[in-house]
């Protein structure tokens, strides 16, 4: 036993439910994004003073800064009791949004089995561009604002 994982054969049932998943050829991958307190604060407070995203900030939210060492040992207790050689928790440090989304799909990826399948190649004609038709002035249309 290395402290963290109890490598016992099962723990329940279920234990026993995601041994039926997975012997039924289920893919089952569990994540656990994980963002340190000070970066939670951070978005909670970007939420706080952007219009667009307070909606997004709920009473339980704010309650859970003051919570934040409970629902850390509950979700350690968690980890302990549920993570096994046979169906793993990973853990994705989520502070970066951007790169821990990347991480977790390339990891996903990298779990999932495939073989490359052969295909015909295609060839893109080249365009030739029709000589009668003249696009209407784009002033005519309403264009969603680009704000990126």
């Amino acid at each position: 036993e290395d402290g963290i994982r109890d490598r016992s054969p099962s723990r329940g049932l279920g234990d026993v439910y995601k041994r039926q998943l997975i012997g039924s050829g289920i893919i089952l991958l569990k994540y656990w994004f994980s963002v340190s307190a000070d970066e939670q604060v951070k978005r909670f407070e970007g939420r706080i003073n952007d219009p667009t995203k307070v909606w997004k900030l709920s009473p339980m939210d704010v309650e859970s800064i003051n919570r934040w060492e409970d629902y850390s040992k509950a979700k350690d207790n968690m980890m302990e009791h549920t993570d096994t050689d046979f169906s793993p928790w990973y853990i994705v440090e989520s502070d970066i949004k951007k790169k821990s989304r990347v991480n977790c799909i390339s990891h996903i990826l990298s779990k999932i089995p495939y073989q490359d399948i052969e295909h015909e190649t295609v060839e893109l004609p080249e365009r030739t561009p029709a000589d009668s038709y003249e696009r209407p002035s784009r002033s005519r249309f309403n264009y969603v604002p680009e704000i990126l």
